[in-house]
């Protein structure tokens, strides 16, 4: 199997668009398109319809086991072409409900300490950032998730990238003002059969994600509005005209009027952002990592 071949089933995979993996990759569609039908003929099964773009189960499989392969190669060749390394540019990739309140400070430590560095960021998904860090194309990762209190986020393979804790924030659930809903708090499991505005970019609002019971994300599924974006200001203004509910941390949540915020009871859930880097990369971000978790 050619490297660039499971390249492309795991950037479909990913995006679900044979469209959208060829602009990520840099590829022609023709190309991707080739490189599955490659894989295709190696395993001798099919790995995905293409209308509309479902992996089948082998196909699941093998992007499970290319996702390993692809991001082990995107390592070591960073590391290797570290070596010879002497730029001065610190880039980040970072999700876009990360606590950037902390890299904001750290980064300030770098630009004191070494004159003349610059500084490079930018905002994306979490699997984009984890192979922007992976193929170097980035140096750390700033990504955030919502998880229990306490536990870790889970993404990457132990011993290709380490994680470092930078801050959990308290998760709200965001209603417009005239919502019926009253008090402060409120048990997540009260809002079953309530609408949310999804947005899956933003990893906020999703039943699924909040372990309700199978019914719950049913009933939400027929009765909520999907926004395929990262502003979180137009977000916020759905949320206000009615369109449904958002969870969120509460420190974003005064960016628009019209909307409130109720404390989670239960689950004890929170935002949790980390830092990511190659382990190898760790001296020479020692400050970055040092000012974070100062």
């Amino acid at each position: 199997m050619e490297i660039r071949d499971l390249r492309s089933l795991v950037a479909v995979a990913r995006t679900g668009s044979f469209t959208q993996a060829a602009k990520d990759l840099g590829y022609t569609q023709s190309a991707v398109s080739q490189h599955i039908a490659n894989l295709e003929r190696t395993v001798g099964r099919t790995l995905l319809t293409r209308r509309p773009v479902r992996l089948t189960e082998v196909g699941s499989r093998l992007a499970e086991h290319a996702a390993h392969v692809v991001l082990r190669i995107d390592v070591a060749t960073t590391e290797l072409a570290a070596i010879d390394d002497e730029t001065a540019e610190v880039r980040v990739a970072m999700t876009p409900l990360a606590d950037s309140r902390h890299i904001a400070r750290a980064l300030r430590s770098v630009r004191s300490a070494s004159t003349g560095a610059r500084m490079r960021m930018v905002t994306c998904s979490a699997s984009v950032a984890l192979a922007r860090v992976a193929s170097g194309d980035c140096d750390l990762a700033l990504v955030d998730g919502i998880v229990a209190s306490s536990s870790p986020l889970v993404l990457a393979e132990a011993g290709l990238l380490r994680s470092f804790v930078v801050g959990e924030e308290e998760l709200v659930v965001v209603v417009p003002d005239d919502h019926p809903l009253r008090g402060d708090s409120i048990d997540l499991d009260a809002l079953t059969d309530a609408q949310w505005v999804i947005a899956p970019d933003l990893v906020c609002s999703l039943p699924e994600l909040l372990h309700l019971p199978p019914s719950a994300v049913a009933a939400s599924a027929t009765a909520t509005f999907t926004f395929d974006g990262t502003d979180l200001m137009t977000l916020l203004e759905l949320v206000a005209a009615g369109h449904g509910l958002a969870l969120l941390p509460r420190r974003v949540c005064s960016l628009v009027d019209g909307v409130r915020t109720l404390r989670v009871r239960r689950p004890n859930l929170v935002n949790r952002t980390e830092l990511l880097v190659l382990r190898s990369a760790i001296d020479r971000h020692r400050t970055i990592i040092t000012a974070l978790q100062g």
